[in-house]
């Protein structure tokens, strides 16, 4: 395949897969498109040096730190991907220098919000409401990513208690599943009948499973009905929404690093800035010394003045 044509299934992962919005996924584009029209066609075929040459000659140009960082993110990103899909075996952008920026928080939704989007779901037609029911309450209750999710097999069943999922690297991990995905899981069996499709959700598409695509399509047409910006939604959000909420909800870092599939704890940290976030508001808004309460106080005397 044409470094044209890898480039393109890249971005459709990032639109499908992350929810990257359609500025985010036109950078990446023309990020990609600089490097492979720098480093030629055969772009799977670059090695560690021809990468290197390309920061250089971004240096030369005088591209800023934070321009230079997003296109090391989107190689990386795009080398990353071509490893997970088998392409290469080798990434050549492992140890390139990122220049520092600050790390945005990971986006995710409250409660109420993941309530409508489930009930949004629910009013569709029969078949794919059940479907889409059952996959966002299987998502947001697992904290899968949207690949693993599409891609299930029926035999990732274990006893309806569980689900074998095959993550990155191929590193399998068994996640426990909750009284109303199985619930839900039973429905949706029901309805799905005796297919002789070996996945859990069988389609017509060349791969023989709902794509990614056409759930994330499915993700942002609930979120329309159910009344929230689809932009903050996609199935990468929903699975932020499953650590954040569990993290909140008084688990560890471990179980939550265990859960999601992250093979190094730095990667689930992040979500500990949303939590100290919320502490941080927590304290002000309730500690007796906090300059908004001290400001309140201050009100009130006045008052009594």
């Amino acid at each position: 395949m044409t470094g044209e044509g890898l480039i393109e299934r890249f971005i459709e992962m990032m639109a499908a897969e992350r929810g990257s919005s359609l500025n985010t996924c036109a950078a990446y584009m023309r990020d990609l498109a600089q490097l492979r029209d720098f480093i030629g066609e055969d772009m799977e075929n670059a090695d560690a040096d021809d990468l290197r040459r390309w920061i250089a000659a971004m240096g030369k140009l005088k591209v800023s730190a934070r321009s230079q960082a997003r296109k090391i993110s989107a190689a990386r990103g795009f080398y990353g991907f071509l490893i997970e899909e088998g392409v290469i075996k080798k990434n050549p952008t492992s140890g390139l220098y990122l220049p520092k920026v600050v790390a945005a928080l990971p986006k995710h939704l409250g409660l109420a919000e993941i309530e409508k989007l489930i009930a949004a779901a629910k009013a569709r037609s029969v078949a794919i409401g059940l479907r889409l029911d059952f996959m966002l309450e299987l998502l947001y209750g697992t904290g899968l990513r949207v690949s693993e999710l599409v891609g299930l097999p029926l035999s990732a069943i274990v006893k309806e208690q569980f689900i074998q999922v095959m993550g990155k690297g191929s590193k399998e991990r068994l996640v426990p599943l909750n009284p109303m995905v199985i619930e839900k899981l039973r429905k949706w069996l029901r309805v799905r009948g005796v297919d002789k499709s070996k996945f859990l959700f069988p389609s017509r598409s060349a791969a023989g499973h709902l794509t990614r695509s056409m759930f994330f399509k499915d993700v942002k047409r609930a979120a329309m009905d159910a009344g929230i910006d689809p932009e903050r939604v996609s199935p990468h959000v929903l699975r932020h929404s499953f650590a954040s909420h569990i993290l909140e909800g008084g688990s560890d870092l471990r179980t939550v690093q265990t859960l999601l599939g992250h093979s190094d704890i730095a990667t689930t940290q992040i979500y500990t800035h949303i939590q100290s976030e919320r502490k941080r508001q927590v304290l002000e808004d309730k500690h007796p010394l906090s300059e908004k309460n001290r400001a309140s106080r201050r009100g009130l005397y006045k008052q009594d003045v």
